[in-house]
């Protein structure tokens, strides 16, 4: 399936770069700029699949970026948006998140360069869900470690828990632990069960579930 894409980066040559990448890969480019209103522009005037958009852009390299991709989720809610930073900056992830995880992704921009790790989260944020970078994720672990519920997790837990938080189905976790499909499913209830948390058959809501816990 070709995706259509607007990419906002104000850095020329990874822009490029971006450009190209996502070409080569089949998917369509509809516009590459360089800033949160310009990119504002071309997604009202584009109505993309998604949006790649860089945190921080000018006029103060800040988070004019994220207000952006904030902005495109109330305007164009079909439209997914993959905002992608040199820093881990948990903060930004729960303000993307919040309300609804569906068709959002955060990935640190050194992930680009595994390009099918890169392609996989374009594709997912596009068709409505959810990516989100494993760095970003640890963090969030790291700092909810000694909650009781973090705490009672197995490291086997915690692995699916972090791949449960990138935005992958029990068949994707499968597919990377090299396990079954019902081996996956009793360890996302057991982490359920530890956690406090509802079961649902809804991946995203599961994963702003699983965030909102590790960042309470």
């Amino acid at each position: 399936m070709t995706v259509r894409v607007v990419i906002a980066e104000d850095a020329a040559l990874f822009r490029a770069g971006l450009t190209r990448l996502i070409e080569d890969h089949g998917h369509e480019v509809c516009a590459a700029v360089g800033d949160g209103e310009t990119l504002l522009a071309a997604v009202a005037e584009h109505q993309p699949d998604v949006v790649v958009a860089d945190i921080r852009m000018p006029p103060t390299h800040t988070d004019e970026g994220l207000r952006a991709a904030l902005e495109i989720r109330r305007r164009h809610p079909r439209t997914g948006v993959l905002v992608l930073s040199q820093y881990i900056e948990t903060r930004y992830t729960a303000r993307l998140l919040e309300g609804n995880a569906a068709g959002a992704g955060y990935l640190l921009k050194e992930r680009v360069a595994d390009v099918a790790d890169f392609t996989d989260a374009l594709t997912r944020v596009a068709a409505g869900g959810t990516a989100l970078d494993p760095d970003v994720i640890a963090q969030l672990l790291r700092v909810s470690r000694h909650a009781a519920g973090i705490a009672a997790l197995t490291t086997r837990e915690r692995h699916v828990l972090s791949l449960m938080a990138e935005g992958r189905s029990n068949a994707g976790i499968a597919d990377a632990l090299v396990v079954t499909g019902g081996t996956v499913e009793k360890h996302v209830a057991s982490i359920f069960d530890k956690l406090g948390l509802p079961q649902t058959e809804a991946d995203n809501r599961r994963v702003l579930a699983v965030l909102r816990h590790l960042s309470s």
